[in-house]
């Protein structure tokens, strides 16, 4: 930590950025979509959500009232994370899909409350955000050293650089994000979270538990119409990127409990029979009337499915944290 020589006060340490984002991941992202779209059932990876509309909309969404999800673990986060610091006594924290870093200072501030707080290093695919948030952190808490690293986490989290021998790391991987993952994509990320775990180092994660279909059914279908927006700004962002011409007004936004998945879905239904021309991607893609383009599975999780889920990873389930409504959930796990 820096000081000031006449004044003894702490001053902001610059924070630094690597990119591992390159013009071939644009590539690679157009390749994805193309087979997404043309698949025997087609679907949108999750990213076409993330314009500069989108992120504006979900960020409508977490204040919602029937949007339960980032308050309960910004409620969570606050009630537990000086106890779970005294226990685990962290000194820097890697926060992956960190984006703005709202529910970040929570544990950054519990941390600095500990006398731990050396380093923060944010992790996402947006270089923007990251730099964004990592000067208002490097602002907020002088002293300490922000490492952000943009990448894509299904290839660049060994990038994230390692922590000194002295050192204890929290990863935090919040947001319920997990439940985005199917299962053999979820079971890889954990392992690769795990896989940035040392002794005395622990994961937090943030779970979506399974309860009343009908709650989860409105969080994702909201009075407001905001989340109908939301998924159809999908197409004007597929549009924008890769010259498309659908009307994203021609399709009604689904969502719907898969009980057997025990996931949300949230579907684009095509009102009338469509024609989707995306030259950029050099398809036409052909949408009967009544049929459905599939943009975001969210998954539900009980303790024991999550408890399993570390067990796969090599990880141990140290302390379990969930609302008084059992709606959601934080958890703490360590390598076993």
């Amino acid at each position: 930590m820096t000081a000031d020589a006449t004044t003894g006060t702490r001053q902001a340490v610059p924070w630094r950025l690597d990119c591992h984002v390159a013009a071939a991941d644009d590539s690679a992202a157009a390749d994805e979509l193309r087979r997404a779209l043309t698949a025997a059932r087609p679907w949108v990876p999750a990213r076409w959500f993330y314009d500069d509309a989108g992120c504006d909309l979900f960020v409508r969404i977490t204040g919602l009232d029937e949007y339960y999800q980032t308050r309960t673990e910004q409620a969570l986060l606050d009630a537990h994370m000086d106890d779970l610091v005294a226990v685990h006594s962290p000194t820097e924290l890697v926060e992956i899909g960190s984006g703005a870093a709202r529910k970040t200072r929570a544990i950054l501030d519990a941390m600095e409350r500990g006398g731990t707080l050396n380093r923060f290093i944010p992790f996402d695919i947006s270089p923007g955000a990251i730099a964004a948030s990592a000067a208002d952190i490097a602002a907020a808490y002088p002293g300490t050293r922000v490492h952000g690293v943009a990448g894509d986490f299904a290839r660049h989290l060994s990038r994230i650089p390692r922590r000194p021998a002295d050192g204890r790391r929290i990863v935090a991987f919040l947001g319920g994000t997990i439940g985005n993952l199917d299962p053999p994509h979820r079971r890889t990320m954990l392992r690769r979270l795990a896989r940035l775990l040392r002794p005395d180092d622990v994961l937090l994660l943030g779970t979506d538990l399974a309860h009343d279909p009908e709650v989860l059914v409105r969080a994702y279908d909201d009075a407001a119409g905001v989340t109908a927006e939301f998924n159809r700004n999908l197409i004007r962002h597929v549009n924008a990127a890769f010259a498309g011409d659908a009307d994203p007004d021609a399709f009604a936004h689904v969502s719907r409990w898969n009980a057997r998945a025990s996931r949300i879905e949230m579907h684009l239904r095509a009102r009338r029979d469509i024609e989707w021309s995306i030259a950029g991607l050099g398809v036409v893609i052909p949408i009967e009337a009544g049929s459905t383009i599939r943009t975001e599975i969210s998954c539900k999780f009980t303790k024991k499915a999550v408890e399993d889920m570390y067990a796969d990873a090599g990880l141990h389930l140290a302390s379990w944290h969930e609302d008084t409504q059992g709606r959601y959930a934080i958890s703490v796990a360590t390598p076993s």
